[in-house]
């Protein structure tokens, strides 16, 4: 069974007007069960222009909590999916740079 750990992403202006939202993917068939409430460690997320991309820049990780786990037994492969809490990133506020 294939596991993805998915966080809602919600990109805005500076004015906080929605741009888009987008559910970025942590990671995909990741060994063992996940249930909600547990804590996920990753490191931040930031804008590369409109591209939610990693933020490495300062070596530090977050801990985000797994809110919802979905269970797709609709295809050939039974798929779940754990959501971790939602974030906003602020265009201009967010921004990491250049590619590395």
């Amino acid at each position: 069974m294939k596991t993805e750990i998915l966080q809602q992403v919600t990109i805005v202006d500076m004015n906080e007007e929605m741009l888009t939202r987008i559910d970025f993917s942590h990671a995909v068939d990741v060994p063992g069960s996940l249930a909600i409430g547990w804590s996920v460690v990753t490191y931040p997320l930031g804008l590369r222009e409109f591209e939610v991309v990693y933020d490495r820049r300062e070596e530090r990780t977050v801990s985000s909590k797994v809110v919802d786990i979905e269970v797709d037994t609709t295809g050939e492969k039974n798929e779940i999916r754990a959501y971790l809490e939602p974030i906003t990133l602020i265009i201009g506020q967010h921004d990491i740079g250049a590619a590395e």
